[in-house]
């Protein structure tokens, strides 16, 4: 398997056949499984092999499956798969800190993610907040008790492109966990652990459904973490994902590889074609050889994602008028569908968030967040132009 590209690995790997021998992966749908004998459950509840489940919240084949596959195309030795990607990321962070450790963390983050890092802060773990593509920082905010540092390699909704490889080799000198968010990045372009990174989280709901099914999530890690100190923390705490959920994220996975690479492709095509627009005050996509961190993107993924954010002139009033004129493209605060979707994120995603931080991470009221899908890409443009016709 390991020689297997990865377009081979997102069908096959982790696959498991009954003796039907069915040639679709089958839904484990159960709670509990049967024993053969009480000296076989005294066992499995002392160690389970892999093939060896107790309770739908601590594991099921279903589950199991999509969990090798992700971890295979991602390089890690192990992974866990949670009830949504926002379970991912706060058990990923939960199962390694306590009460007197430090965490330091970008600064633009999704806001469920600045939610957690709340939520930690209140039960004694101390946060610093920094500029995630300022190396300075980085190095400045570490401590001899940091013990994790999280970021988003590609940051929700502005598109900061963080070099992961060197936050990692500062965070990894003072002994800290790297912990990444990399949704944006997607299992197709992204090179997390050749990067350094430590603990890889994924929100399956987006391109890895990738249809708008299901909510998913995943850990990915070495076997220590995963086992030793993710698995207890979700087993007691119960964010499972469902054995259907997880069915229907192996099937996304069948595609995902050509699906975002075509919304990729679009998302250039559209980048392109509307920088410089006259009703834009500016695009933002990493695959532009404008954007910041052009080279940084390139170098980490290879493209500059499936995502473009666009600034519409006349502050929020404008926005709502282009957004209210879209015929394609749909309005909805996921991303990475096949569908092209857009959502305002001072009024959805970030609303909670003081106008002030919003400010700093140039969340402003025009600016619009648009997940490109595998529509035909002159139709779309064709939509989102007429669209800022009507602004």
């Amino acid at each position: 398997m390991t020689d297997w590209k990865t377009q081979t690995q997102l069908i096959h790997t982790g696959a498991r056949r009954s003796q039907y021998g069915e040639l679709s992966e089958a839904i484990y749908l159960t709670q509990g499984f049967v024993y053969e004998s009480a000296e076989q459950a005294e066992a499995r509840f002392i160690e389970s092999g892999p093939d060896e489940f107790i309770y739908g919240r601590y594991g099921n084949p279903t589950v199991r499956m999509f969990e090798e596959r992700i971890a295979a195309i991602e390089g890690t030795e192990d992974a866990f798969a949670t009830a949504s990607g926002m379970a991912a990321v706060n058990a990923a962070l939960t199962s390694l800190l306590k009460s007197g450790d430090h965490v330091v963390a970008a600064r633009a983050l999704f806001g469920s993610c600045l939610y957690v890092l709340e939520i930690l802060g209140r039960f004694g773990v101390e946060v610093t907040l920094v500029d995630g593509t300022d190396l300075d920082q980085w190095r400045a905010a570490m401590r001899p008790d940091t013990k994790a540092v999280f970021l988003e390699s590609v940051s929700n909704p502005t598109l900061e492109v963080i070099d992961v490889k060197s936050v990692c080799e500062i965070a990894h000198s003072v002994g800290a966990t790297v912990v990444v968010d990399n949704v944006f990045a997607t299992p197709t372009f992204s090179k997390a652990v050749e990067l350094g990174v430590d603990v890889i989280v994924y929100s399956a709901t987006k391109h890895i459904d990738g249809g708008g099914r299901c909510l998913g999530g995943v850990v990915c890690g070495t076997r220590d973490y995963i086992r030793k100190v993710l698995e207890p923390y979700l087993k007691h705490t119960g964010a499972a994902l469902s054995p259907f959920n997880a069915w229907v994220m192996l099937k996304g996975m069948e595609t995902l590889d050509l699906r975002v690479k075509a919304q990729a492709a679009n998302a250039l095509t559209l980048a392109e074609a509307l920088e410089g627009h006259e009703k834009l005050a500016r695009v933002i996509y990493p695959g532009l050889k404008g954007h910041a961190q052009h080279g940084i993107a390139m170098a980490q993924m290879g493209a500059g994602g499936t995502v473009v954010t666009l600034e519409v002139k006349g502050g929020q009033a404008a926005a709502f008028r282009f957004l209210n004129a879209l015929e394609i493209v749909k309005l909805s605060n996921n991303l990475g569908d096949a569908k092209s979707i857009i959502t305002h994120p001072a009024t959805t995603t970030h609303q909670r968030l003081p106008a002030e931080q919003k400010v700093t991470l140039g969340i402003t009221p025009g600016l619009v967040r648009l997940s490109v899908g595998i529509e035909d890409a002159g139709d779309l443009l064709a939509d989102l132009r007429q669209a800022l016709d009507a602004v």
